[in-house]
This record gives C-alpha cells, sequence and structure tokens, in this order.
C-alpha cells in the first residue's frame, strides 16, 4: 500500500532543530546533545524506543529522542544537525522501515552499537489496506509508487510496543545489547531489564484480567495501530484507515464500519492524539457512536492520559472496557 505522506517543512526542521534534540533523561533534566556526555549516549527514534532506553540504562545513560513531542514519528525527517549528532553517540535504537529518513541515517553513520528493535521479536501483517482486510487490496494498488507507506518492509506492522508481551521480548534484546557495549553497567543493565520486563507481564495479566467478560470484541479505530493488542487478546481491530494514519478511508469503507458497528454492538470510535480526529468524529456522528481516545503511545504530550508508556497503556485499558463492555 503506498500512500501520500505529509512531510515537515524545511521551516519547521528549522525551528526544531534550533532547539537541538529532544533529550529525555529518567534521573535529571540535564539536555546535553547526544555524544557529548560522560555517559552511555543513545540516539532512540523515537518515544517507545526512548522509553526502553531510559529505563534500561537509568542512571548510566543520556538518551535523546529523535521525535520531538508532538511530531507525529512517521513523518519525520532528521535534520543534518541531528544527522552529525547521531554520530557522536555511542548507540542507536530504533524500529526500522517505521522511519525511513532514520533508517537511512543511522545506516550510513558509524556508529558501533546499533540496535533494531525490528530482529528482537517477531514482526506479523496485520491491516495492510483499510480495515485490515483483505479485499480492499487492490484499493491503493495505484497509488504513487514513490510514496512510502506506515509499514516496515515486507508489509509487517511495526506496532510491536503495543502488545506488552512483544514488548518486553524487545526490551530484553536491547538489556543485552547495552550490556555488551557498556559492559561496565552490565550488572544494572541487567537488573534494570528484569524490572522493566516484570512491569511488562504484570501489565499483561491486567489486560488479561481486565478484559474479560466483555460484551463485544470488535472496536473500531482511526488507523490500524493496535492488530497486535488485539491478536494478544481476542479482539478483533476494524480500522477506518489502514497502517497508515493519515490515509484516506473510502466511502465504502466508512459504510461497511458503520454496517458492522451495528451487528457487532459497537459503541464507541477510537481515534489518537497525534493525528486529526475528523474522520472518526464524522463516522461517530453518522452512526450514532461514541468517541474516545485510544493511543498508539507514539509519543507523549500534554493530550496523553499518562506521563509514560505504563500509564497510557492503563489509560487504554479502561478506554477498552468501556467500549466493549468489560465487566
Amino acid at each position: 500500500m503506498n500512500v501520500r505522506r505529509h512531510h515537515i517543512s524545511a521551516a519547521a526542521l528549522a525551528a526544531v532543530t534550533a532547539l537541538g534534540f529532544g533529550t529525555l533523561t529518567a534521573c535529571s533534566s540535564d539536555s546535553a546533545a547526544a555524544g557529548s556526555t560522560d555517559k552511555f549516549d543513545v540516539v532512540a527514534s523515537f518515544y517507545p524506543m526512548a522509553f526502553l532506553a531510559e529505563q534500561i540504562g537509568g542512571e548510566h545513560v543520556s538518551v535523546t529522542s529523535l521525535t520531538e513531542p508532538g511530531q507525529e514519528p512517521h513523518d519525520l525527517e532528521i535534520s543534518a544537525r541531528q544527522t552529525a549528532q547521531l554520530q557522536e553517540s555511542d548507540a542507536a535504537l530504533y524500529l526500522e522501515g517505521l522511519q525511513p529518513s532514520v533508517d537511512e541515517a543511522i545506516g550510513q553513520s558509524g556508529i558501533k552499537t546499533k540496535i533494531d528493535a525490528a530482529t528482537l521479536t517477531s514482526l506479523e501483517e496485520h491491516g495492510a489496506e483499510a480495515g485490515g482486510h483483505e479485499e480492499h487490496a487492490d484499493e491503493h494498488a495505484h497509488e504513487d509508487e514513490h510514496e512510502h507507506s506506515h509499514e516496515t518492509e515486507g508489509g509487517k506492522d511495526p506496532h510491536i510496543w503495543l502488545d506488552p508481551v512483544k514488548y518486553a521480548e524487545v526490551a530484553e534484546g536491547v538489556g543485552k545489547a547495552f550490556q555488551k557495549a557498556d559492559p561496565d553497567h552490565a550488572a544494572d543493565y541487567e537488573k534494570n531489564t528484569e524490572v522493566l520486563v516484570g512491569k511488562l507481564n504484570d501489565l499483561d495479566t491486567t489486560f488479561e484480567t481486565g478484559l474479560k467478560g466483555r460484551k463485544t470484541d470488535v472496536f473500531i479505530t482511526t488507523h490500524a495501530a493496535f492488530g497486535y493488542l488485539a491478536e494478544r487478546y481476542g479482539l478483533t481491530e476494524e480500522a477506518i484507515s489502514g497502517l497508515d494514519p493519515e490515509s484516506e478511508p473510502s466511502a465504502a469503507r466508512v459504510r461497511e464500519l458503520a454496517t458492522t458497528a451495528k451487528a457487532d454492538g459497537v459503541t464507541t470510535v477510537f481515534y489518537e492524539t497525534l493525528v486529526s480526529d475528523k474522520t472518526a468524529k464524522t463516522l461517530a456522528g453518522d452512526a450514532g457512536l461514541r468517541t474516545d481516545v485510544l493511543d498508539p503511545v507514539e509519543g507523549i504530550t500534554d493530550a496523553s492520559r499518562g506521563d509514560d508508556y505504563f500509564q497510557v497503556m492503563e489509560a487504554n485499558l479502561k478506554a477498552l472496557q468501556t467500549a466493549l463492555g468489560a465487566k
């Protein structure tokens, strides 16, 4: 599926890079640029990767995110300054296929430790077309072949962090990579990884328990970000768009979703914080449904229902419980 992207303008990039990297640190407010600290300097591609690096690295790392808070990560085009700073870092943590400009910059860099989260767990195909149904496969077949889609290479779904079990698998791989790259602090990295994996396992149990006794398995979202989560907990995601959050659904797809909502007892159309909610609210209004936020946790902003991954995921669970009629 090839869809048209809306890239950040040069002026916007200049404004962002004038401020330097968006720096995330777990233990301080230090905003030093990547590669200029006496810690293990890690560049993370976007929030879910930065969160892992923070949690696992603890006081020994300085984590810099290439994606600014509130910026839609799939649209990122990194600047020359960011590319230069990337070269000075000790490690890069990214998810190949999600942000092509990041993939290119890291691939061309001389960074010794390159950690691709996509290699640390298994990726699957979800929602390759609007709604995730193969029968829609021809809808976008003739889009401009030079445009890229919100998919990893080979059509794999990149949203692995929304499944706590898969995210834990990635965390374990990142922990081992940190231990190898910075052996002086290996024991702490191992301990921190164990703690994080334990929390993710607890979150998995919380979702499993919290979604029992539901009245329906079906939920409608803006785009197909929740395929792994749905598969993990026996749910059915019906997406207005496909894997790309900005692709436009067909009129037939919108009508189909209205019919699905009525047949499957759907009460809510979910939208997210970093992309437009217009289509979701239009569909909900036409079908007499509620709207609510189901956050793909691609970045934390003031609009997020929590300050970190765990808080936002717990808010997602509450939203799903309400929408699905879980007891």
